[in-house]
């Protein structure tokens, strides 16, 4: 639990502030986190800045999600392992349950609803969520020349299409080497944490990618494909489009393209993760039990990923070279929200 917050979070108001969340998180990871900072961080002082910008950056180096792991995160910190559930559930589930109804209404009706409006008017206000928790969060992540050298370096690398995960990567690489320069000696914590997390993305994103998904979508098919998902996607809704399109319409036939695309709508427009795409596809492929195992199938990788990473963070602080390197990963991070701010605006 932060040190900012001495009593206990209860499950119950874990329950509530991330159903609050779930329902009403439009705009994609960059919105979420900005909502969750300012219900957090300025709102209800569970986290300091330097806590809730660890958080964030260590959800955006592992796969999946990055704010549904950063919502699971800040569940796990201030109510354990049932927080760790509570939070994520509550977070997810909102979002999933109005996606499978809209999976129903477009297999019966045919269409996806009108949404236009209402995007017209989320946008703005998105925007503005996502500038106030950029501003607030500018001091804790750029507190030094070299972070804000990094903040500018990772702007432009995220700006020039690479992947999230790579941003942060980078801005903490170039962290713990300025760190060593300064100490005149390189320490091995810098391939230890770049190892852990470059290694098994490749590892798993080319086991991923071998694999050949069977011809008829079973819920076993289902459930397996979608785990592989979870467990090696990184990146926006836009990536998970092309790794979809690759085994979903290309490789298997499951889906059209026009019904992939509409099933990336549907996660860009609905609140919560847009990884609930995943409901939507498994309702057009199996009805109401493949959205259960899909949808099961693309979040379970975080939820465990998260349960074992997650009581490691705090303990990173203690050490020189990892705490440059989530210093490095935090002023990225910032980066990455800045970036997609101007790409709204």
């Amino acid at each position: 639990m932060s040190t900012q917050n001495a009593r206990r979070v209860t499950l119950t108001e874990l329950a509530a502030v991330f159903l609050k969340l779930g329902v009403t998180a439009f705009g994609g990871p960059a919105a979420h986190v900005a909502m969750m900072e300012q219900e957090f961080v300025q709102r209800r002082k569970w986290l300091t800045k330097a806590e809730f910008l660890d958080l964030y950056a260590a959800a955006s180096l592992i796969p999946g999600p990055s704010s549904s792991e950063l919502a699971i995160y800040i569940g796990q910190r201030e109510g354990g392992g049932p927080g760790l559930l509570i939070a994520g559930l509550c977070f997810i589930l909102p979002a999933s349950l109005i996606v499978g109804f809209i999976a129903w209404s477009y297999q019966r009706w045919g269409g996806l609803p009108s949404v236009g409006s209402l995007l017209y008017g989320i946008k703005p206000v998105i925007m503005a969520v996502i500038l106030q928790a950029v501003w607030s969060l500018r001091q804790a992540a750029l507190k030094s020349a070299p972070a804000i050298a990094i903040f500018i370096l990772c702007g432009a690398v995220s700006a020039a299409g690479v992947g999230a995960a790579w941003v942060i990567l980078i801005g903490a690489t170039v962290s713990v080497a300025a760190r060593a320069l300064q100490a005149a000696k390189l320490r091995s914590i810098i391939i230890i944490l770049t190892s852990a997390c470059v290694i098994p993305k490749i590892a798993f994103a080319e086991f991923a990618r071998s694999e050949a998904v069977k011809a008829t979508p079973g819920l076993g098919n289902i459930f397996a494909f979608f785990l592989k998902v979870g467990s090696v996607q990184f990146g926006s809704g836009y990536v998970l489009l092309a790794f979809l399109r690759d085994d979903l319409v290309s490789r298997t036939h499951w889906l059209s393209q026009g019904q992939l695309l509409d099933a990336i709508a549907v996660g860009q427009f609905t609140p919560g993760p847009v990884f609930t795409t995943a409901t939507f596809i498994g309702y057009i492929l199996h009805g109401i039990p493949g959205a259960i195992v899909a949808t099961i199938g693309i979040f379970l990788p975080a939820f465990i990923l998260v349960s074992f990473s997650g009581r490691f963070i705090p303990r990173l602080r203690k050490s020189p070279g990892a705490s440059a390197f989530l210093d490095g990963a935090n002023a990225a991070s910032l980066a990455l929200m800045a970036v997609v701010l101007v790409q709204l605006a």
